[in-house]
């Protein structure tokens, strides 16, 4: 993002095409909220075993080669490629061996090999690895069966993984168990992070308990703060949970002052919709810089975005499905991005539906899905039924979020569809 982004939010809408809050196409919702969020600069050095799943501050450049010298791929002999015979068996005489760890220190001249274990350091003037179950060895001797090898087979390179001064990692990268192996290969005790970003996250109304307190009739358990949670444990983020808030002024007041002073981003789910109990957008609005929208989205049509402070807001619906939806349609990259992650979209897996889907044209659908095998081994994708935004065991029964685009129209039976797997996400 610039530096010199627009101070308002009105300013940064001006910059979005046909930017409608009463009709905000995804897209153009996602366009905005990159052009809202900045960029935390701060670093911190970590040991290499603490920096799982958080965002690299700086390029990573090998300062040695990997592997460091020639070695073998395999437990067998080392030999020279010339030696091997066109037109028939290769016999070499076997004349001492090298571990991995060590070095063999002879001379294996031409007719000669070197027994060798996987990683050791290849003899001098040998280019090529037989694996030991390919000879038969007898007196001293191995004999290689014509036509199994060719010259080079089985050695692996000095450099061949990484070359000294080679880029291994980027700046941006989101940091797993491979990479934290490769900095290992590196000798990399320590690596810079980008420090995490802080969410503060809470729910809004009357009728919200939490688990533990007496359900009184009209009340319900509050299981927005768990998905949160939980989707927000999974980004690696700080998470400051302030709990259920009641719908009224002082209160609400009091939980986006404390919030926006104590983060980088508040999360909220409720009190976004129009209705005459909810006093969350007035303080909203009052608190900070604030625009609501409606998304041209189902589930989760109300969404609040904007400043409080310097804090950046998401309003969210209150629906849990709702919740679930939007938070990875349009808050979870930004808050990679606010991280310093680079961006990474979500991979969509190809389904075909064996049932058709109504839908209707000019709004983006997220519906709840199973994907199985078909019987041709490709993937289908079925809908778990009702999709109402208030169901949340739709979401518990669903492996995937049935994607259904902006411009799409009804899906006819056996039509392909995108689904967002939820493995590793949800």
């Amino acid at each position: 993002m610039s530096p010199d982004r627009p101070a308002t939010l009105a300013a940064i809408a001006s910059c979005v095409d046909g930017y409608d809050p009463n009709a905000l196409p995804i897209e153009q919702a996602r366009e905005f909220i990159d052009r809202l969020v900045p960029r935390l600069g701060a670093i911190e050095v970590l040991p290499l075993r603490a920096a799982l799943g958080r965002t690299l501050a700086r390029d990573v450049i090998s300062d040695i080669d990997v592997p460091a010298h020639d070695n073998s791929a395999m437990d067998g002999y080392a030999l020279r490629g010339a030696d091997l015979r066109a037109g028939g068996d290769t016999v070499l005489q076997v004349v001492g061996s090298g571990l991995a760890g060590e070095k063999f220190e002879g001379v294996a001249g031409p007719g000669q090999c070197v027994r060798i274990m996987t990683g050791a350091i290849m003899p001098a003037g040998l280019d090529t690895v037989v694996p030991q179950e390919f000879v038969q060895q007898e007196r001293g001797a191995i004999t290689i069966p014509a036509g199994i090898l060719r010259p080079g087979d089985n050695r692996r390179l000095a450099g061949e993984d990484l070359a000294r001064g080679e880029p291994a990692l980027s700046a941006g990268r989101v940091l797993r168990p491979a990479d934290i192996g490769m900095l290992a290969s590196l000798g990399r005790g320590e690596v810079p992070v980008r420090r995490r970003v802080r969410v503060a996250f809470f729910s809004t109304g009357n009728e919200l308990r939490s688990i533990g307190e007496p359900l009184g009739e009209g009340c319900v358990y509050d299981s927005n703060r768990y998905t949160l949670w939980c989707m927000l444990q999974r980004l690696g983020v700080e998470m400051l949970d302030m709990g259920v808030v009641r719908d009224d002024e002082a209160s609400l007041d009091a939980a986006f002052s404390a919030a926006a002073a104590n983060a980088d981003v508040v999360i909220t789910s409720g009190g976004v919709s129009v209705g005459e109990a909810d006093y969350t957008k007035k303080v909203m609005a009052r608190l900070g810089d604030v625009l609501f929208w409606k998304i041209a989205m189902r589930p989760g049509r109300p969404l609040a975005i904007g400043r409080i402070g310097q804090a950046i807001l998401f309003g969210l619906p209150g629906n849990p499905v709702a919740v679930m939806v939007t938070f990875y349609a349009l808050v979870r990259d930004a808050l990679l991005a606010m991280g310093g992650a680079e961006p990474q979209a979500l991979p969509l897996l190809r389904c075909v539906t064996p049932r058709a889907i109504r839908k209707k044209p000019g709004r983006t659908e997220y519906q709840r899905a199973i994907v199985t095998r078909a019987e041709d081994g490709g993937w289908q994708a079925s809908i778990t039924g009702s999709q109402g935004s208030g169901i949340l065991r739709s979401m518990s029964q669903a492996n995937g979020l049935l994607v259904l685009g902006h411009e799409q129209g009804n899906i006819a039976a056996g039509e392909y569809v995108d689904v967002l797997p939820f493995d590793g996400l949800i």
